[in-house]
């Protein structure tokens, strides 16, 4: 059974800690008996800044899905969506999308929110698309800040080869991330759909280590996440919900757990997720045991809820010209397999009775990479098929058989 924060904390930290601790319990009895949580990448639209340095063509990047080509034999490159290159900040593109993943067993949304060049970054798809669908308040939803550093080539290679120098730097000052807070309260925190954990709007960090050494020191991050559960509080709340949303994560060693644990500490952060399953191998059922065997090193670690990830599989290929065989899921992959380790993360989430219920899935549309729900040409709405089974068929849950 996991322990919160609160017994670990000494008595100069009592105060700071009891909105951090209410923050950690169960949501209310109003809520899904699970949330079942997609991320959202949010490229796929014109973007003022993506126009300016990534994708003149005006579709995002679609630009780049478009142009992946197979390197090597059966590989499935481009992906092909079954509804066509939709824009993610359509209201009627998302409607839609909102009524599939509702009837198929996803009930949360979370979107990738970027800041970069002091300026909003992708949020179309969130103001324009989401917000403006008419049945948003359907759907959960709440935003990952998504605070990493991207060079030229990164995210269109086709247009700057070469050149990795960097182009967005995800560091913030003490007044950005002051417009940062104000932003996010005001425009998603108070809606009625933002998913809330003991009455605190969740918000989920991408990089802690960016969001560390934009404060120059433990104290000063410190003193910003504290800045940032005031500000929560003087809008109402009972709090604010840190989480953690990390790259797949990786093996444990002793010194990297006692950093863990001591800005999880110092910091106040409430859960752990990862934004895609680690352990990756292109046999996915290795990727996936790899994953489980990495949850369970977390959860061994910390004290905080761990939320599992599943992915769907990987192929950033489009992204990386000299990407090949050996970097792309490849063997036993399959909405079968995919159905196992999401059962998996569902009786993960049963064994945990003290932390919310939350099953994340990388990813809605991570087309670029390859991890997405959303139906294509070659899977069909297999996936999502596979999410109904386990989330709300039970076709995979023992007990049941």
């Amino acid at each position: 059974m996991k322990r919160f924060f609160g017994i670990l904390v000494g008595i100069a930290c009592i105060s700071f800690w009891i909105s951090s601790i209410s923050c950690t319990k169960s949501v209310s009895s109003n809520d899904p008996e699970y949330y079942v949580a997609a991320f959202i990448w949010p490229s796929c639209h014109d973007d003022s800044l993506g126009r300016t340095h990534l994708w003149p063509e005006g579709t995002g990047e679609w630009e780049v899905i478009k142009k992946g080509n197979p390197r090597f034999e059966g590989h499935y490159q481009p992906k092909q969506p079954l509804w066509g290159y939709e824009l993610d900040n359509d209201p009627k593109v998302v409607e839609r999308w909102i009524d599939t993943a509702l009837e198929y067993g996803v009930n949360t949304f979370i979107y990738d929110w970027y800041w970069y060049m002091d300026y909003p970054y992708l949020e179309s798809a969130l103001n324009d698309g989401f917000l403006k669908a008419k049945n948003n308040e359907k759907m959960n939803f709440y935003i990952m800040w998504a605070n990493h550093n991207v060079v030229k080539n990164y995210w269109n290679y086709h247009r700057h080869g070469d050149d990795n120098s960097l182009l967005f730097d995800a560091s913030v000052t003490w007044e950005q991330f002051k417009t940062i807070v104000d932003r996010v309260i005001n425009q998603y925190f108070k809606l009625p759909n933002y998913v809330k954990i003991d009455g605190c709007p969740v918000f989920s960090i991408f990089d802690m280590g960016r969001f560390l050494s934009s404060f120059g020191s433990m104290e000063e991050a410190a003193k910003a996440m504290q800045y940032f559960r005031d500000e929560v509080v003087k809008a109402g709340f009972k709090g604010l919900h840190i989480q953690e949303s990390a790259g797949g994560g990786g093996h444990l060693s002793e010194s990297k757990i006692a950093h863990m644990r001591n800005y999880v500490e110092k910091l106040g952060v409430n859960s752990m997720a990862f934004y895609n399953m680690g352990g990756f191998d292109c046999d996915y059922l290795t990727h996936g045991q790899n994953a489980i065997n990495i949850r369970k090193e977390y959860d061994d670690a910390l004290s905080i809820p761990i939320f599992p990830t599943v992915s769907i599989g990987w192929d950033d290929s489009p992204r990386y010209p000299a990407k090949g065989a050996k970097d792309v899921t490849r063997f036993n992959h399959s909405p079968q397999v995919f159905a196992t380790f999401l059962q998996a993360a569902k009786e993960y989430a049963d064994s945990h009775p003290e932390q919310p219920p939350f099953i994340m899935i990388n990813a809605w549309n991570e087309w670029v990479e390859g991890s997405y729900l959303l139906p294509d040409r070659k899977y069909g709405f297999g996936f999502l098929e596979a999410v109904r089974d386990v989330i709300i068929d039970g076709k995979y849950d023992s007990d049941k058989e």
